[in-house]
């Protein structure tokens, strides 16, 4: 199996430093050095971290000149917010049950006075 058949969206969030290079180039492409800059790491480190999110088909790079600029493509968030729904489906039929449950018994209480 490649690396990129292994690497998923989900790889690819579940770096804080990842999440920041989203951050960073969700709203405009920048190059790799004035990515680096907002780091502590080497800049092979943060190349190694684009390379991932490449790889996960969260970030393109585009050659200008002697420049390589990141692009974001948040298109894979889809995936993500796909996962999470189903969870947020059930448990918000949880809660309501829980709440249905609780004015039940509330009712019940102040009839009982």
């Amino acid at each position: 199996m490649s690396v990129e058949a292994r690497r998923d969206v989900f790889q690819a969030i579940a770096d804080p430093t990842r999440r920041q290079i989203i951050n960073l180039i969700a709203y405009q492409s920048m190059n790799l050095n004035a990515i680096a800059e907002n780091f502590s790491i080497s800049r092979p480190a943060v190349s190694q971290h684009i390379k991932i999110l490449m790889e996960c088909g969260m970030v393109m790079v585009r050659q200008e000149g002697r420049e390589r600029y990141c692009e974001a493509k948040l298109d894979a968030l889809k995936e993500v917010s796909t996962w999470i729904d189903q969870y947020r489906q059930f448990w918000n039929t949880q809660f309501d049950s829980l709440d249905h449950y609780l004015n039940r018994i509330q009712n019940n209480n102040q009839s009982d006075q």
